[in-house]
């Protein structure tokens, strides 16, 4: 089933859109955090420098 969205978001529609992960680390335990978003092309920039 993985393998129809993999490859529905190859085609079409899905190639403006990307998967962004964004590292942090967490002020309570120094420990890194990471949260994951497909996001449209569009608004990568937006994704990564709010915080």
């Amino acid at each position: 089933m993985a393998k129809k969205v993999v490859a529905t978001l190859k085609t079409g529609a899905g190639k403006s859109f990307t998967k962004c992960i964004k590292m942090t680390k967490s002020d309570k335990s120094g420990a890194y955090l990471f949260k994951e978003e497909i996001v449209h092309n569009d608004h990568i920039k937006d994704f990564f420098t709010k915080k």
